[in-house]
């Protein structure tokens, strides 16, 4: 299987490349970057020297899909949707890593991300890449939108609780709080170190875009329409995203009794990890994995859930994960190239 990355030279794309160089069925054929073609990727990261020392190259729609099979898509919302259409007409499977085509309501990206949205029957055809929930269509997909970051972790956390019916969907409310290499890498004055360093804050407090897409899913699953509030904040560490979710219980329900509903849910799930009962997970715990580990409390004197859900956000909520839907469509399984144990401390 020959790949090719687009967008190689940001974060996703290089995590893509760490994980792809030690897949046994896969050959990483081409690096696309429009803003760094002929540079070599080893001198944008050094690490990467003796691992992978490819030329970018920059986007020939023809000899793309005539090299390669697989097309990965690590580049900012409104690149995808314009190359994507193409790469699928010529046969290539095609995952996308940004926001394209997450949401089935163009009206709704247009609101949500402030740009024109995909065309309407890719929005359609695209299957969303959530594998824990959607691994069947999955199988069969030829567009993947691969879920974002803040929203796999938040419903890795709550979906289970939605599908078994045990909470109130008005009284859910996630707060998420996330690394700064979720911003990229490019230079902003939002993740300037002197901005981050010693210092917690929320940002797009009721119009980040990742909103949308969590209601989305809650009300696939679910079958009920649901408004939520999501608040994500920017701390000073370098990778993952902690979600705690509140919801109020149907019928009250001890700790013990939760997890124990949420390990039988994740039971064939193998990157879903439920911890017992007073476990509760931090990002350290998933760091450079593709793990989602989840922590559950249920404080009876409020009758409300508490889920903590960590992932490392360039994995799991990026690249892993799309290397995890790709293992599906090609019938392999679907940990394979990434079972990395999490690096620590």
């Amino acid at each position: 299987m020959k790949a090719g990355i687009i967008g190689a030279n940001g974060y996703s794309g290089v995590e893509l490349i760490r994980f792809l160089s030690n897949h046994p069925f896969v050959q990483i054929e081409m690096l696309i970057s429009h803003s760094t073609s002929g540079k070599n990727i080893k001198d944008l990261y050094p690490h990467l020297s003796d691992v992978c020392e490819k030329t970018l190259e920059n986007v020939d729609i023809d000899e793309i899909a005539e090299r390669t099979d697989l097309l990965f898509f690590a580049v900012p919302s409104g690149v995808s949707q314009s190359l994507v259409p193409q790469f699928l007409k010529k046969g290539l499977t095609c995952i996308d890593l940004s926001g394209d085509f997450r949401l089935k309501d163009p009206d709704k990206y247009t609101k949500w991300y402030q740009k024109p949205p995909a065309h309407q029957g890719y929005l359609q055809q695209a299957v969303y890449g959530l594998p824990e929930f959607y691994q069947e269509q999955i199988k069969n997909a030829k567009l993947i939108a691969n879920p974002g970051c803040y929203p796999t972790a938040a419903l890795l956390g709550i979906l289970p609780a939605v599908k078994m019916g045990l909470v109130n969907f008005e009284t859910l409310i996630i707060d998420g709080k996330s690394g700064v290499s979720g911003a990229g890498r490019g230079v902003s004055l939002g993740s300037h170190f002197c901005e981050v360093n010693e210092n917690v804050k929320a940002y797009k407090i009721g119009v980040h875009q990742h909103t949308p897409e969590i209601e989305q899913t809650i009300q696939d699953i679910s079958g009920e329409q649901i408004n939520i509030n999501f608040t994500p904040h920017l701390i000073p560490m370098t990778r993952g995203i902690m979600c705690t979710i509140y919801a109020g219980l149907k019928k009250p329900l001890t700790t013990e009794e939760v997890v124990e509903q949420y390990k039988q849910f994740y039971e064939s799930s193998y990157f879903a990890r439920v911890r017992e009962a007073g476990d509760w997970p931090a990002t350290k715990e998933v760091y450079g994995s593709n793990y989602c580990d989840i922590g559950i409390v249920s404080d009876e004197r409020t009758n409300r859930v508490m889920i903590i859900s960590v992932i490392d956000n360039v994995i799991k909520g990026a690249s892993g994960q799309a290397i995890q839907n790709m293992n599906l469509i090609y019938g392999w399984e679907e940990w394979t190239g990434l079972t990395l144990t999490p690096v620590f401390p």
